[in-house]
């Protein structure tokens, strides 16, 4: 009883006790041993639970603390032998507050948490209940203290109780509780979990596990091998990347196995590449796409869904690739459509969506058929039909952006109507697919979408201000077990509700809303200023939505806020005709002030339109700063940099410069990883050398640097003397190759768009540029040599010094050594760069001959300007060095302007160079002329003559 008085005391006067703790503590220790009394244990192990939210991080009270935690694993193994899983259960409930306190309460104790919780997963004999709390204990630790199981060495162990898990397959009469509670479903959660957050501890293990398996007599384990591959895919995928080769060898060794359950996960796994593995597994279509063609004739239905998701997902992004193969997979698709069960239909309809984006145009052929199918399938109205109903909604919003707004317009007024229709059957999934269809058909007509606005946008604006219900777990101490509960996140006033721990669930509402987030922001971009009328509810919504409890309608949220500053931008062209027609029936105050704007005097109606663009441009940067920094998720804060990037080059530095100092300090906390997003864990900090480099983000705010340069030029050196320090640490040779070509790229481009002021930091930069121009990585080569370049074109006299360093690092890029053209290409764009500031350093007659065989330029031809503009100049000025390679530059001008991907401002640059070289030397120009192709004579003429 005192004991049970204690956890109820602690709810209203917890933090009086922290100060008694030492007193507290042996009497909890020894009501934890009572062997007398369960009742005892369990209160205390209540007791000590309802304590945790009070301790503090002093180190005295931390250790006392965690002195708790070797009984509480007594207790619970001699519960658990005693088939008292319940008391068992509390335990884990504890180790969950543990993981989650800001107290680092775990201390080296995590190892005995892990081993104990591995110990009752891998048990058969317990109650699935109880196993899924010992793997949701692992689960968490892989998400929030991930760096601990890296310290204490523990990512193996896991592992090799996790891939083995996954051999342990749902018996399938429980009901979807059971199938939840699932061991291989938990074990992958785990698995996907550990390879998000530690990549390169877990792939190694994994691979080894798949290496192993895969030839093993039980089917399970050969099952096991290539889900576990497919369920790594994602968070591994750099160094899957590295190992295609033995990967693919195993899943396409399965597809073929002789147990459905193998083929079926292979299916799986190669659906998991397809979208986590591009563009590399894109290289594998040849021997990829033949053997997902057979596995659609599997007799097995699972076995074809899977592959018809796989084929899916790995034809999306083929482009041309996939011309030979689109009559033999639209034949096979065709044929499923018209004789299938409904989930294969519904999966096939998704294939021909990933076909028809792949050939765009060359799908022309095929999409009348598809469409007429789709007719059927858009006016279904059984419950059980409507899943299928929505994927034809979305096909079909798919195929007209492949074939276009020409094709499209005449034939879209029953689709239309068929989708709007769609919404009177109250389906969440249908109402989702129906906006992503709306955005599709938006973006194929542009300005010729404005006709359907007063019909959809009022549909759009319902499911956005939908109540989710949505289940998220939370905390709820008094219950054993670890349930969910419901709470609606569109309600405000959480202050009485229980804390909410982690957002666990995906429900159609909150799809539904995502889609209909991103809709508003198509429409507005493509609408202009007809969208003027819904702009102000619009806008409501989205800066409610961008504090939404779910990441992924933040995210579509902070890409829409930037359409509707670009819609709104807009508004004074034609403000006469938004005013009127359009804005009947939509009396917000916007659109009064629009129309009172258009009727009166110009100068009046600018100054109006003008201050509600800045009042827009102002609510959206202070949510993209306020994101910046106290978002969650890496992805969402990535988009709100980009976005602001493209605002800052957009809008001009007069509009942007209120707002530098906090957009400064915002980029200050992202480069020193201090952000919200950025502090998953407290009590662990990982080691330089330790580190992967995080692509999602860093890669976007290293983009800001640039953005404000080029709208500040030489005056960006006052912000970037406190960014440049931070910057550079990503630099480290102890960081991952991924962070320093991200550091080089991002120089070269300040430099670029700064000019003089780079100088002052040569001594800093240079090493490391010369360092990248020797790593084993291609993208680092190509970065580095095109920093190089722009650092010794702005660089003045302070990069004179390094001129001979920076040649002698170059000169292998040229040979037949680099494998990679686009590094040649920018090898040959920084040695142009250097030829035009400083030709006398540069020793010509050892150059130009290396020089000129890299070209033409294969690869990179933003290059192509700078490369040829060098190689005219010295013409034009009749240098001395030039002069006797005239014959290889002409055979390389001559490829140069027939070239289809060279532009004609390029192009015309070298036919002003060859008009002088045959004006001067007409003579001896003849032969060299007479002995080109004669379509390359012709069209060298030809830009000639245009001088």
């Amino acid at each position: 009883v005192a004991l049970i008085l204690f956890s109820s005391l602690t709810e209203t006067i917890g933090p009086t006790f922290q100060s008694h703790l030492v007193d507290l503590q042996p009497i909890l220790l020894k009501c934890l041993q009572d062997e007398s009394s369960t009742r005892v244990r369990v209160a205390a192990l209540k007791a000590v639970g309802a304590f945790i939210e009070f301790i503090n991080d002093g180190a005295d009270v931390v250790k006392l603390f965690r002195d708790f935690i070797p009984s509480i694993l007594n207790v619970s193994r001699q519960c658990l032998a005693n088939g008292e899983e319940d008391v068992a259960s509390i335990a884990f409930e504890i180790f969950d507050e543990l993981i989650e306190s800001p107290a680092p309460l775990l201390g080296d104790s995590v190892r005995s948490i892990v081993q104990f919780s591995l110990d009752v997963c891998s048990s058969q004999a317990l109650d699935l209940n109880i196993r899924h709390q010992a793997i949701q204990i692992i689960s968490w630790l892989a998400k929030f203290k991930s760096s601990f199981l890296k310290k204490h060495k523990l990512v193996v162990p896991i592992l090799q109780v996790m891939c083995p898990l996954l051999t342990e397959t749902a018996s399938g009469d429980g009901g979807d509780e059971e199938s939840d509670l699932a061991a291989d479903r938990a074990a992958a959660e785990v698995i996907d979990t550990m390879a998000i957050n530690i990549p390169r501890h877990v792939f190694g293990p994994v691979l080894e596990f798949a290496s192993l398996s895969f030839r093993n007599v039980n089917p399970k384990y050969r099952e096991a091998s290539v889900t576990a591959l497919g369920v790594v895919s994602e968070g591994c995928y750099e160094l899957m990347k590295d190992k295609l080769e033995d990967v693919l060898f195993i899943v396409l060794g399965a597809l073929k196995d002789q147990e459905q359950m193998v083929r079926g996960a292979a299916s799986f796994a190669l659906g998991q590449f397809a979208e986590h593995l591009q563009p590399e597994i894109l290289s594998h279509y040849k021997s990829v796409l033949p053997c997902i063609l057979d596995a659609l004739e599997d007799p097995s239905d699972e076995v074809k869904e899977k592959s018809y998701y796989a084929l899916a997902a790995f034809c999306e992004d083929m482009g041309e690739d996939i011309f030979p193969y689109i009559d033999p997979l639209m034949g096979r698709l065709v044929t499923c459509l018209q004789g299938s069960p409904r989930n294969l239909q519904e999966t096939c309809m998704s294939a021909i969506g990933s076909v028809a984006a792949a050939a765009e145009q060359a799908f022309i052929p095929y999409a009348e058929k598809v469409l007429e199918m789709m007719k059927s399938f858009m006016v279904l109205t059984n419950d059980e039909d409507l899943r299928a109903r929505a994927r034809a909604t979305e096909l079909v919003g798919i195929v007209a952006m492949a074939v276009g707004r020409t094709r499209m317009e005449p034939i879209l007024p029953p689709f239309i109507e068929a989708a709007l229709s769609g919404f009177a059957l109250d389906f969440s999934e249908l109402r989702e697919y129906t906006h992503g269809f709306f955005s599709n058909i938006a973006e194929i007509l542009d300005d010729g979408f404005t006709q359907y606005l007063p019909h959809v946008v009022p549909l759009v604006f319902s499911s956005c201000n939908l109540d989710d219900g949505s289940a998220v777990d939370i905390d709820d101490s008094d219950s054993v077990d670890n349930g969910f509960g419901g709470v609606s996140s569109d309600d405000d006033d959480t202050n009485d509700e229980p804390r909410v721990r982690n957002i666990s669930v995906r429900t159609g509402v909150l799809d539904e809303k995502a889609a209909a987030t991103q809709a508003i922001g198509l429409f507005a971009f493509h609408t202009k200023n007809a969208f003027a009328p819904y702009l102000e509810e619009s806008l409501k919504i989205l800066v409610r939505h961008s504090g939404y409890f779910h990441e992924d309608v933040r995210l579509q949220a902070i890409i829409a806020l930037k359409h509707i500053l670009t819609a709104i931008r807009a508004i004074p062209d034609n403000m006469e005709n938004s005013a009127h027609g359009i804005a009947a029936g939509a009396a917000a105050a916007l659109v009064r002030r629009i129309a009172t704007a258009a009727s009166s005097a110009a100068a009046g109606a600018g100054e109006d339109v003008s201050e509600k663009q800045k009042e827009v441009l102002d609510s959206v940067l202070n949510i993209y700063i306020k994101t910046m920094t106290e978002d969650d998720d890496k992805e969402v804060v990535a988009q709100a940099c980009m976005s602001v990037a493209d605002i800052v080059k957009d809008s001009g530095y007069a509009a942007i410069e209120p707002y530098m100092p906090r957009l400064v300090e915002a980029t200050l906390t992202l480069l020193h990883e201090e952000s919200s997003c950025q502090q998953l864990e407290s009590d662990y900090d990982a080691e330089d050398g330790d580190v992967d480099h995080d692509e999602v983000l860093m890669d976007a705010v290293s983009d800001l640097l640039p953005a404000f340069a080029k709208v500040m030029g030489s005056n960006f050196n006052a912000l970037f003397v406190k960014l440049f320090d931070p910057l550079m640490r990503f630099a480290k040779a102890a960081r991952p190759p991924q962070d320093r070509t991200m550091v080089v790229a991002c120089l070269a481009e300040v430099a670029q768009e700064m000019g003089a002021p780079i100088s002052a930091y040569i001594d800093r930069i240079m090493p490391l540029v010369l360092k990248e121009l020797g790593s084993s990585d291609a993208t680092n080569r190509r970065n580095a040599a095109f920093c190089a370049g722009e650092i010794c074109k702005n660089g003045s006299t302070a990069a004179l010094k390094y001129y001979g360093d920076v040649l002698r690092a170059l000169y292998p890029l040229f040979g037949e050594s680099e494998p990679d053209d686009a590094v040649k290409d920018n090898a040959a764009g920084a040695v142009a760069r250097m030829i035009m500031v400083q030709p006398q350093s540069i020793p010509l007659n050892q150059v130009l001959p290396v020089f000129l065989k890299a070209l033409p330029l294969k690869e990179d031809h933003e290059e192509s300007m700078t490369v040829y503009s060098c190689i005219s100049n010295l013409l034009l000025s009749s240098n001395p060095q030039i002069l006797p390679l005239v014959p290889d530059v002409v055979h390389i001008f001559a490829q140069v302007v027939v070239s289809p991907v060279e532009c004609d401002e390029v192009k015309s640059k070298i036919g002003m160079a060859v008009s002088h070289l045959v004006s001067v030397y007409g003579q001896q120009m003849q032969p060299i002329l007479g002995a080109l192709p004669p379509a390359h004579a012709n069209a060298l003429a030809a830009f000639a003559s245009k001088r």
